[in-house]
């Protein structure tokens, strides 16, 4: 739902913060005071196309801001932000749209930089503006499919198709995949089989080239590490010239301290760590010697070592960077070459299994298209009781279906043909209508805009009012040519409407005016010279005299056939909400 609009210097709006509330808001003025600007604005920062002359004259630039409650939005939005990365504050969406005077435009969602298609993307599934193509859903034949599905209460088998479609994807990409293999499997097979043997008869073991890498050091490293083995326990056991041996030195502080411990007993500890010192040192030394008398050189195990170590960097080099990768890819050429040895009998196993799962495809498929006919003209009607009620019985409405033609193998066998599908089923729907007798049934998206289509659109959105995820409707120019009485049906429909959804309204009739929930005056006043635009919500007496105003002139008559015009609507308001629904045409004073 649309919590807050703040429009700075657009047009001729120097500063306007707006807050909406559920239901039906109606916004009423002269013309020229405003009001389509308004909708303007909210268009521009949900990605419409950006001009620098909506910047206000004088200004740098012009900004729009508004602020979304997704806890009505549909869970398309929340999953659509994730996957750009975004994540809802405190449930609330915040976009915003900046325009230079020099031409530059800047979108922003939640504070960080995006562009104009990112907004129009979110925006699409937050706000229908009628006036607006770009961002009316009704005129998107997948949205119009999906409504319908949405209407007729076919998402759960929608979903079940949806889910045997991706199973026959995946089946079909096996089957591929093998087709392609049993192809090529001749030199497949010779080049499995002499990869497998290759890194088999290598038999490898794990952390082998650590190991040996450590051998190879010792080995080639033979003389130097004997020769510093055999200095390490000089020091410790002979000595140098000139220079005493450790040992000994250590033998010399001991009668020292041994003699001290004669005058002062508390020295004894420290002569018996020395001992165990010495002890120590001298287990060195001789596991020094030992180690020194066991290294000599071994060209030919040195030689067999790095043979090996190159056998093992060969591999290396064709089948992954270590001794583990190489190994994985011996398993993975195994499986692969037991596969492709067994793959004429897979693939007749996939085959008969992707056979049975077309036909299953192909039953649902035509089970879906039923339902999906039963709920249009169920649709049909429905929207044909509206339009008489908004007095545009002339009008036409069909949900047209079509499939298309897949080739032979491709497509599901229905009814003698082989037709296309994906996740949606077979059907392809369009919204059809016709505004005029004997006016052929064209595309929604192809009929002239004007209040008449308005109507038209309002019609479908009350039908599929529950059926409709996207939470705020605006409708423009919803009444121009539309009269009193009719204009009091526009009214009721719009207030319905504004059950399920949250409806903001721009009209010119006392009677349509009636119904609001919440009320909007939009003026146009001079300050300091300049035009600005001015709004204020209206209730009790001020209500009064704004419908008595658009009926004629803010006059006594006026004001009791607008007190008249509230009345009706409280009383009509009233009786629907107490019997839960009411498409009555309740009666019009004059």
């Amino acid at each position: 739902m649309l919590l807050e609009l703040r429009i700075r210097d657009f047009a001729i709006i120097d500063r306007l913060d707006l807050e909406f509330s559920p239901g039906l808001t109606l916004l009423t003025g002269e013309t020229g005071a405003g009001k389509s600007i308004i909708i303007d604005a909210l268009a521009l920062v949900l990605g419409d196309r950006a001009d620098p002359a909506m910047v206000r004259a004088g200004s740098a630039q012009a900004a729009v801001e508004a602020v979304f409650d997704l806890g009505s939005a549909p869970p398309e939005v929340t999953r659509q932000l994730a996957e750009l990365g975004f994540e809802a504050e405190d449930g609330l969406l915040i976009l915003r749209r900046e325009i230079q005077a020099g031409g530059r435009s800047l979108g922003r969602l939640n504070g960080r930089t995006v562009p104009a298609s990112v907004l129009q993307q979110v925006g699409r599934r937050l706000v229908d503006i009628h006036g607006q193509t770009e961002n009316l859903s009704l005129l998107r034949p997948a949205e119009q499919l999906e409504l319908l599905d949405r209407y007729g209460g076919l998402e759960p088998a929608r979903r079940e198709f949806a889910g045997l479609v991706q199973r026959y994807r995946r089946l079909r990409s096996e089957i591929d995949g093998l087709r392609q293999a049993l192809a090529d499997r001749d030199r497949r097979l010779e080049l499995l089989e002499f990869q497998v043997n290759e890194i088999r008869s290598a038999n490898l073991q794990a952390g082998e080239e650590e190991r040996l890498l450590d051998e190879h050091r010792r080995l080639s490293n033979a003389e130097e590490i004997r020769r510093r083995a055999e200095a390490a326990y000089a020091a410790l056991r002979q000595g140098r010239p000139g220079r005493p041996a450790a040992l000994d030195l250590l033998a010399e502080a001991a009668l020292e301290l041994k003699a001290l411990a004669e005058f002062d007993r508390g020295l004894e500890p420290l002569l018996s760590d020395l001992t165990d010192a010495t002890e120590r040192l001298t287990d060195l030394a001789r596991a020094l010697r030992n180690y020194a008398e066991g290294v000599e050189a071994d060209p030919a195990r040195l030689a067999e070592v790095e043979e090996r170590l190159r056998l093992i960097d060969r591999l290396k080099r064709k089948y992954g960077p270590t001794v583990a990768d190489i190994l994985a890819y011996a398993d993975r050429a195994g499986a692969e070459l037991e596969q492709t040895l067994t793959g004429e009998e897979r693939l007749a196993e996939l085959e008969a299994e992707l056979e049975a799962l077309r036909t299953e495809l192909a039953l649902r498929a035509r089970e879906l298209s039923a339902r999906r006919r039963d709920a249009a003209r169920r649709l049909e009607a429905a929207v044909a009781a509206e339009l008489e009620g908004l007095k545009l019985g002339h009008t036409r409405f069909q949900v047209g279906f079509a499939t298309g033609e897949a080739p032979e193998g491709e497509g599901l066998p229905v009814d003698g043909q082989t037709v296309a599908f994906d996740l949606t089923g077979i059907d392809r729907v369009e919204f059809l209508v016709s505004t005029n007798p004997g006016e052929p049934l064209r595309p929604l998206a192809k009929v002239a805009s004007g209040g008449e289509t308005a109507r038209l659109m309002l019609a479908l959105k009350v039908v599929l009012a529950e059926a409709d995820p996207v939470p705020t409707l605006v409708f423009d120019e919803v009444d121009v040519g539309v009269g009193g009485r009719s204009g009091q049906v526009v009214g009721e429909t719009l207030w319905r409407l504004g059950r399920h959804h949250q409806v903001l309204c721009i009209t010119h009739l006392p009677q349509v005016a009636a119904f609001a929930d919440d009320h909007l005056a939009v003026t146009k006043e001079l300050a300091s010279d300049r035009a600005v635009v001015r709004v204020r919500r209206l209730s009790g007496a001020e209500r009064v005299a704004e419908l008595a105003a658009m009926l004629g002139g803010d006059t006594a008559v006026n004001r009791r056939s607008a007190g008249e015009l509230l009345a009706l609507a409280r009383e009509y308001k009233e009786r629907a909400a107490g019997a839960g629904r009411s498409s009555r045409q309740l009666p019009l004073i004059s």
